[in-house]
């Protein structure tokens, strides 16, 4: 099993930044490919970004493509989320995934853990 727990969320102003973490620890040397969902109240899940430790890529959804950098240690097992420029619609449960298989995924259900997710808050 891995475990994962996320930190950094917050309030913030809208152009503002904020960093998340996720840590994980268990069986992390299982996990080749992590990534973030978002979820807004109402609405329903989705991709935010995602990192393959083994290909050694990421992808990100079109929303923050140029505004969020998603990175991470794979020997520290540590995933982060850098987010700049941010707006209202980015307000939102944040939560972090990891999953065994190689390659990045965009679907929740592709991943085999999950964390408890960090709120972040974006005022106008």
């Amino acid at each position: 099993q891995v475990q994962l727990v996320e930190s950094g969320g917050g309030l913030v102003q809208a152009g503002g930044s904020l960093r998340l973490s996720c840590a994980a620890s268990g069986r992390t040397f299982s996990v080749y490919a992590m990534g973030w969902f978002r979820q807004a109240p109402g609405k329903e899940r989705e991709f935010v970004a995602a990192i393959s430790w083994s290909a050694g890529n990421t992808d990100y959804a079109d929303s923050v493509k140029g505004r969020f950098t998603i990175s991470g240690n794979n020997a520290l097992s540590t995933m982060y989320l850098q987010m700049d420029s941010l707006n209202p619609e980015d307000t939102a449960i944040y939560y972090c995934a990891a999953r065994r298989g190689r390659r990045i995924a965009t679907m929740m259900d592709d991943y085999d853990y999950r964390g408890q997710g960090t709120q972040v808050t974006v005022s106008s």
